[in-house]
């Protein structure tokens, strides 16, 4: 089997969907699946799996200039994707690259799949952009019923695009590396360093933009200090609104973009994740918490709360109600012990989500899409 992949997101880049197809190139190698990326932004020669990525030019990204979109166009892609003779064509960015991948497989009639990975219709209510929103889901039916199968990342993201209209809509979750994040990554002189008098550390991870609402973080941590809580909020990621957080939580520590060791002393280091987010498709960071050992509050919109199980491995607040949010967090500043008997069960579900079985699914699935071709 050989797949040609569509994408705007590679290393460079640092985020999920990233993550998530660089854990598929280890899948895809072990299995000895042929492939070759399509992509505006290539990792460089440390990634050895770069030679199987070919660069288009780009332009950058409205909302966020470090993010590329490619440019396929007048490039000669279409010869080189005929000697390569992909038996199937997998989208990942609903772009002109996108749009690029959709247009040769139905002139080779080639069996598509796509992938949906980012809320960006929701995000457009962050910006101003409501009255796109219609004409955000109405491209996204146009796209996805072209192909085959699309992949989502949970249930509750299933259920939306399918609830929008979008068929063949299949579930590709997410895994977790449970030897890089692990409890007993827990450091006493990491602790140390930002709370002298043993506080419990409240640790957000991701990028700092609207669209993780974390003006809800921001009220939220307002109404604990006013109840006299005491605790270190950590806020590991970086972004356009940085500087808001810094005015807005001067006690809060920022340590800006992390990743592989140091980001898992951090989560095994604290006590508790707080995660906001309404937009989710899916949520790593939460596995990555709970395969730290530390438990979750989550919010109950979006794929975050497919992972949380209230009450177990961690808490479900009410979506964009920061008085909730902060009754649930309270829930464990309480008592110390909570957090250490929730993130043992915490554990107990990350260790449900492995990368390797997941994967397999994926490519029994691209053998069922090509038979039926």
């Amino acid at each position: 089997m050989k797949v040609a992949y569509f994408t705007e997101s590679l290393p460079p880049n640092k985020d999920g969907v990233t993550k998530t197809l660089c854990r598929l190139v280890d899948t895809l190698e072990s299995e000895k699946i042929e492939y070759k990326f399509y992509s505006p932004v290539k990792p460089d020669e440390s990634v050895e799996w770069t030679r199987k990525v070919r660069k288009v030019p780009s332009v950058p990204f409205a909302l966020y200039d470090y993010y590329r979109m490619g440019l396929p166009y007048f490039e000669g892609i279409f010869q080189e994707l005929d000697a390569f003779r992909p038996d199937l064509v997998h989208i990942v960015s609903q772009t002109l690259l996108g749009c690029y991948g959709l247009k040769y497989a139905h002139k080779r009639r080639l069996p598509i799949v796509s992938s949906y990975h980012t809320h960006f219709v929701q995000y457009m209510s962050y910006y101003g952009l409501d009255m796109l929103a219609d004409v955000g889901w109405h491209y996204l039916r146009w796209f996805h019923n072209q192909c085959q199968c699309t992949y989502a990342p949970s249930p509750s993201t299933v259920a939306e695009l399918q609830n929008e209209g979008i068929g063949s809509v299949e579930l590709w979750q997410r895994g977790i590396e449970l030897d890089l994040f692990s409890p007993e990554k827990r450091s006493d002189a990491l602790r140390n360093s930002v709370t002298s008098s043993g506080e419990p550390i409240l640790l957000f991870v991701g990028r700092l933009v609207r669209e993780k609402d974390l003006n809800d973080l921001i009220d939220a941590n307002q109404l604990l200090k006013e109840r006299g809580f005491r605790f270190k909020q950590v806020i590991i990621g970086d972004g356009p609104m940085r500087q808001e957080l810094e005015q807005e939580l001067p006690d809060a520590h920022f340590t800006g973009f992390l990743a592989g060791e140091e980001l898992a002393v951090w989560y095994a280091s604290s006590d508790l994740f707080v995660f906001p987010s309404t937009t989710e498709t899916f949520g790593n960071v939460i596995l990555e918490a709970f395969a730290s050992g530390i438990p979750a509050v989550g919010v109950d919109k979006g794929g975050v709360a497919d992972i949380i199980t209230s009450g177990v491995d961690g808490m479900i607040a009410l979506a964009n109600n920061p008085g909730d949010f902060a009754e649930k967090i309270a829930f464990f500043l309480k008592d110390s012990n909570m957090s250490r008997h929730f993130g043992r069960d915490a554990r107990f579900t990350a260790q449900k989500y492995r990368w390797d079985t997941i994967n397999r699914k994926l490519l029994e699935s691209y053998q069922q899409v090509i038979s039926r071709n």
